[in-house]
């Protein structure tokens, strides 16, 4: 379609598109647009909006994020107040069945208010409804029983469809106008699916994902460690959560990734004017599911004490596995109707409550704090505890992630701390308590030696992470080690996977790389899962591997931020292992993009005497390449130039294609921006082709890519 001739249908029709594929992205969790194509689209309804201003509406999914820092947050007061539910702290059964008791011992005093005398102050003239005589004659109570989240309470109103405001609970009676920070919310539709009220308003809970939490406190620490100032780690996600949403900035909480789940509804446009008719709370979150809101699919409906139960047993066995924070479960009578004839009580609904589960937060004291060794070579500092049962099970360790972390928590040993423990997120320590802290305690710092193999623990600028040195010597990086030596871009060593370095290594045959090449084949076959035909195979493709090329060997070394292109500029350039080995930094540096950085990883890699025994070992049972003199950079047709490959080429694969260029001197990135040289498209190219159409760069087809390289061009 032609979007000058009429972009306010197109743009009608994208923002239709784009709904459609957040809602199923966001809420459905099941995707059917590319990435790729969604940006595509955005893209072109941004073009249509910045051309045609009066065509932007405020459910445009390009106006979720925008407009002015906001001075303060507005009042809002609520139609319909948000009172608080009664908590229930019996954790036991108990809990439910004093509940259903409740329910029915009001309904039995209600009852007998209209046996009493007209005069009488307490007579109620009004006979209960069906429902409730159906309760009082001995049937169970039918309920909702949902999770309780622990997040931020929210409302949003919606008026013909569109959202037009959100605010927090506040004090149930008067909230704070948030909509610039809730429209960042993926999960929430700017524009209601199918048939809705002229007005509704939808109430529900903002949180934030276990996974999320981790992510964005690891990306704080990685923005601390370069000095960032502004940057901090969160303490927990509902505490993150409710302040990603008080924001005044709406981009600061675009940066923070929240969630939303909708549980009920507060002023609806009445049915007799338009309203949905909903006679249960069932049929509420069937209806919130409809309009385009994600609901919890662990809801269930319950009947009589005995279900609510087994559903606060079922979600308590469940709890540490779900994907995000739970202090309970909620328990709401189904019927309308029957919620109508129980009421409130002060400012508390009669007919819910709130069941909670045990703390997952706990006191106890740091025995010790070890230092872990990981597969990267990552250290972490680890604290040793008292035991302590926290989130149903006993902790004895937790993380401190690495020195910064423990020295921001300033956390010592003999400290009495609170430990958090959240699903299958690693227990950490959450605070310390320092004024029962012993005197005399010492603060933490990272040891300069590995407490595994004693090599050199570094810790590079910009980073937060201490690392050892060991690399190919370190007992603890071992198996990564190997498996990265035999990957395929690497020595390409076909057979050994991960099942089968788990064997080699736990059971003592490899304990460096050159034991690969000394295993026997009556060794091999002995192996479980292990046949004859298959360990020849292995000591065949060990064999093969030997007869490489002196990039590959590099790149198989593992050497911290030495990829495969690096270590194939490594090669050109010195010609000679030697003579890397031997570089200072300074010759490191001189490298077609080497930095700092890069260059004191390789110069310190090679200083370790460690590290020079495994290659001379290596170089001792066989393996080979073909060495020569540095190659002259100036002479290559294509050096210090940057391509990227798209869509599928005639002849030649995409490896193909890469090392042919990099044979002629050229760099290969994975993106296209405004420092690439060129761009060599074949069938089917994708995004990457119309970013260099925007960005002017250069498109070449296969044989041109020939003509270059040759020198032709």
């Amino acid at each position: 379609m032609n979007t000058e001739a009429d972009p306010s249908r197109r743009a009608a029709e994208l923002r239709a598109l784009l709904q459609r594929a957040a809602h199923q992205y966001y809420t459905l969790d099941a995707p059917e647009l590319p990435d790729a194509e969604y940006d595509r689209l955005f893209q072109q309804l941004q073009a249509i909006e910045a051309a045609h201003p009066e065509l932007r509406t405020p459910d445009s999914p390009t106006q979720r994020v925008g407009g002015a820092i906001l001075d303060s947050l507005a009042s809002v007061r609520h139609a319909v107040p948000m009172l608080s539910i009664r908590t229930e702290t019996d954790t036991t059964a108990q809990g439910a069945q004093t509940f259903d008791q409740r329910v029915r011992d009001y309904l039995a005093s209600e009852q007998r208010r209209t046996q009493l005398k007209p005069g009488d102050e307490r007579f109620r003239a009004e006979p209960l409804g069906p429902a409730a005589q159906a309760v009082l004659a001995g049937a169970p109570v039918d309920y909702v029983a949902e999770p309780k989240f622990d997040g931020l309470a929210m409302s949003l109103r919606y008026e013909h469809g569109v959202l037009v405001q959100a605010a927090t609970r506040g004090d149930g009676e008067t909230g704070e106008d948030v909509t610039h920070n809730v429209r960042t919310i993926g999960q929430i539709p700017l524009r209601l699916h199918g048939a809705a009220p002229p007005m509704l308003e939808v109430r529900g809970e903002v949180y934030m994902r276990r996974d999320d939490f981790e992510r964005l406190n690891e990306t704080m620490r990685q923005r601390m460690a370069v000095g960032d100032k502004a940057a901090r780690t969160f303490v927990n996600p509902r505490n993150t959560a409710a302040g990603a949403v008080r924001q005044l900035d709406a981009a600061l909480a675009a940066e923070r990734p929240l969630s939303f789940f909708a549980y009920g509804l507060g002023e609806v446009t009445p049915v007799q004017d338009g309203g949905p008719r909903l006679d249960t709370h069932w049929a509420v979150l069937q209806a919130l599911k409809a309009w385009g809101f994600p609901v919890s699919a662990l809801a269930r409906q319950a009947r009589g004490a005995s279900e609510l139960i087994a559903y606060h047993a079922d979600i308590a066995a469940r709890r540490d596995g779900l994907p995000f924070d739970i202090d309970g479960v909620v328990y709401k009578v189904d019927a309308l109707a029957l919620q109508r004839e129980l009421g409130f009580v002060t400012r508390e609904p009669r007919w819910a409550v709130a069941h909670k589960y045990p703390a997952q937060e706990q006191l106890t004291t740091v025995e010790a704090i070890d230092v872990q060794v990981g597969r990267t070579g990552k250290l972490t500092p680890v604290a040793k505890l008292a035991p302590v049962f926290v989130g149903g099970v006993t902790v004895t360790n937790a993380t401190l992630h690495n020195e910064l972390e423990a020295r921001r928590k300033d956390v010592r040993v003999g400290d009495t701390v609170v430990v958090r423990r959240a699903g299958d997120v690693i227990p950490e320590v959450v605070s310390v308590l320092t004024d029962k802290r012993v005197a005399g305690s010492a603060e933490f710092t990272m040891p300069a030696q590995c407490p595994v193999c004693g090599s050199a623990v570094v810790r590079e600028e910009g980073e937060a992470d201490h690392r050892c040195t060991g690399g190919l010597f370190c007992p603890a990086q071992r198996k990564q080690a190997l498996l990265h030596f035999a990957s395929r871009r690497a020595m390409d060593i076909e057979g050994l996977g991960d099942k089968l370095v788990e064997q080699l290594v736990d059971g003592g045959v490899v304990k460096a790389l050159p034991d690969l090449y000394r295993m026997g084949f009556v060794s091999l076959a002995a192996l479980d899962r292990m046949a004859e035909k298959s360990a020849q195979n292995l000591l065949d493709a060990l064999q093969k591997s030997k007869h490489t090329t002196l990039a590959r060997f590099l790149f198989a070394l593992g050497i911290r931020h030495v990829g495969e292109t690096t270590a194939k500029d490594l090669a050109r350039h010195f010609g000679q292992l030697d003579a890397i080995m031997d570089a200072s930094v300074e010759q490191l540096l001189q490298v077609p993009d080497v930095g700092p950085v890069v260059a004191g990883s390789i110069q310190g890699f090679f200083a370790e005497p460690h590290n020079r025994e495994v290659v001379a070992q290596l170089r001792a049972v066989g393996i080979d390449w073909p060495e020569g003199e540095p190659a002259a950079a100036a002479r290559l047709p294509l050096a210090g130039q940057t391509f990227v490959l798209t869509g599928t080429l005639p002849t030649l694969s995409r490896d193909e294609a890469k090392a042919m260029l990099e044979a002629a001197g050229a760099k290969v990135a994975g993106s296209v921006s405004k420092k690439t040289h060129c761009v060599v498209a074949g069938a089917e190219a994708g995004n990457k082709l119309d970013k260099a159409r925007e960005l002017g760069v250069p498109v070449i087809d296969e044989a041109q890519l020939r003509a270059l390289v040759a020198g032709e061009g």
